[in-house]
């Protein structure tokens, strides 16, 4: 960048700046400029501050890293948080959370549950992340207000949910707000048939054919539980995965969630089709679902991002404690201590989320021309030291209480540990009435 160039908006000065591309780089002593709410500027200190700049931030003790991408939620189910702990899926599914969100979703819920999650996401250093649930037009609304990114996946079951009372009903919403929303700079519309216990082949069919001419990706739990393929194989004879392949719905713009049961048949097809996987360990481990062999889908060159799922089966939208989880998980479920490293599960949850989405052109990376989303750690406390190598520091001895700013395409919605759109207080005693209401304390 020349001196003649029109000067920085903003020049960030931290300890250390973990790029993710290129891999297992940690830079020292090095600025990053933004100038248009994209990256303009990486270099060392001394000729960062040779560069003109509107404003300059000194970030002494702070790992400035890409956001973190939540790469799979339901954020309005925030508004369920414990509600229905320690249950089996299918039981907590059927019992409870179908039964709750009959009773209570509707667009305030939505509109509500979703600004919390937005809130709670902002606090723990993740700029964009991947929401699918009811309403999606107004958890578009939620996500554009609050100046973050979002991937919106549009639910499509076979029977009746809220806002839509056919699958067909719920397609024409999703393709109308796919071209309301395609030239929006920070929200993508998905289809985000929710499951292959839920959703027919007629319906999968379709979805297939508005994604392939709208160039859109396509989002859905698939290989949750043991249980969920045993049922599928009795009753046709065929894996989930295998019939989402003959059906024609995978490819590089299919995202497979949660996928904690991997034959190598299963294995051979994501490799082949180029499918990514989304990783939800704590959601997994609390469900008893079972574990995604990270390590081995790595290994055969899948791209494994990571999500949260939602906050009524995880309990909390903390992808750095969920990175930190898949980490140890990842070793345990390998037999190797060296199954992914501290960097790679960075790279899980930043650079590997974009390209799950089709975005890591303009995310995910640290890189020159990318979209500013940025987030800055502090790394300064007793609990963080000695320092060795700052990443297995953030990943194994930082909590999301660490982050201190945040920024998405170069606006600041997180100053110092301070939102800076949201109102938080507003937002805890709409939660806490709505928490009332469901239990019964109030009308």
């Amino acid at each position: 960048m020349t001196a003649t160039a029109a000067p920085l908006d903003l020049l960030l000065l931290p300890t250390w700046l973990v790029p993710v591309e290129p891999a297992g780089v940690v830079l020292k002593e090095h600025g990053l400029g933004i100038r248009d709410g994209r990256i303009a500027f990486i270099g060392p200190r001394e000729a960062a501050l040779k560069q003109p700049a509107l404003e300059t931030r000194e970030l002494p003790g702070m790992l400035l890293s890409p956001g973190l991408i939540n790469a799979h939620g339901h954020a309005a189910m925030s508004l369920f948080r414990g509600l229905a702990d320690d249950l089996p899926l299918m039981t907590w599914l059927e019992k409870h959370i179908w039964p709750a969100e009959a009773k209570w979703v509707d667009e305030a819920f939505v509109r509500d549950g979703t600004d919390l999650a937005i809130a709670e996401q902002i606090k723990g250093g993740i700029t964009c992340f991947s929401d699918m649930y009811f309403y999606p037009k107004v958890a578009s609304d939620c996500v554009h207000n609050s100046g973050m990114r979002a991937q919106i996946a549009i639910p499509i079951l076979d029977f009746p949910i809220p806002g839509a009372s056919t699958p067909d009903e719920a397609l024409r919403q999703g393709i109308e707000l796919f071209g309301d929303l395609k030239h929006h700079p920070r929200i993508k519309i998905t289809f985000g048939p929710h499951a292959p216990y839920t959703v027919c082949d007629d319906n999968l069919e379709k979805i297939r054919v508005i994604a392939e001419e709208l160039d859109a990706a396509i989002h859905m739990h698939v290989h949750e539980t043991a249980f969920e393929v045993q049922q599928a194989v009795e009753q046709t004879g065929e894996r989930p995965l295998a019939r989402l392949g003959r059906l024609g719905l995978l490819g590089p713009r299919f995202q497979a969630v949660h996928m904690t049961q991997i034959s190598e048949d299963d294995l051979a097809l994501l490799v082949e089709s180029n499918t990514s996987v989304i990783h939800c360990p704590e959601s997994n481990l609390k469900l008893a679902s079972g574990f995604c062999p990270v390590e081995r889908l790595w290994q055969a060159g899948v791209n494994v991002a990571i999500g949260t799922d939602g906050a009524a089966s995880n309990n909390d939208l903390d992808l750095l404690g969920e990175t930190r989880t898949a980490a140890m998980l990842a070793k345990a479920v390998a037999g190797s201590a060296t199954a992914l490293d501290a960097h790679r599960a960075l790279r899980m949850a930043t650079l590997n989320g974009a390209r799950a989405m089709g975005l890591e052109s303009e995310i995910g990376s640290l890189e020159v021309g990318k979209a500013a989303d940025i987030v800055a750690f502090d790394l300064s406390g007793l609990a963080q030291q000695p320092i060795y190598d700052p990443v297995s520091q953030l990943i194994y001895a930082t909590g999301r209480d660490c982050v201190k700013h945040l920024w998405v395409a170069g606006k600041q919605l997180l100053d110092d540990r301070q939102l800076t759109r949201m109102d938080e207080q507003q937002l805890t005693a709409t939660a806490i009435a709505w928490g009332q209401r469901i239990s019964g304390h109030s009308e």
